[in-house]
């Protein structure tokens, strides 16, 4: 694997972000000042391809990038933050009412996060006085 590839896959797995190519491309200026934003894109999209890397694709946003561990998303409606939700057992409860095994699959939780939730309580306390 190439050595920029190497350090990429460790920034995304590493930091657990979900980071754009952008924020992986900063992170790597910074031990690689003179490296090439297409660079980025060019290892993000193999090691992708390989498998290595998960692609998180929201419409209006730029994709995003995270490690390949079972895991499934919510997705804030408001401001499209992404965290992490590990619901183990809703594999195995799909599968028994489907009666066939899953192969994959890629389960996103649309929801209003508790910064925005509190954003809007506090515009609507101030909007009634």
């Amino acid at each position: 694997m190439p050595k920029y590839a190497e350090e990429i896959l460790a920034v995304v797995t590493e930091l657990q972000r979900h980071l754009t190519a952008e924020q992986v491309f900063m992170e790597m200026k910074k031990e690689h000042p003179s490296i090439a934003i297409g660079t980025v894109y060019k290892h993000l999209n193999t090691l992708t391809e390989e498998g290595l890397l998960r692609r998180i694709t929201e419409s209006g946003s730029p994709d995003r990038y995270d490690r390949t561990e079972r895991h499934d998303h919510l997705i804030c409606s408001r401001c499209g933050k992404i965290a992490d939700v590990h619901l183990p057992d809703i594999q195995s409860r799909i599968e028994y009412a489907l009666g066939c095994d899953i192969l994959s699959y890629d389960l996103k939780i649309r929801y209003i996060c508790p910064d925005c939730r509190e954003q809007e309580e506090n515009n609507a306390e101030g909007g009634t006085q």
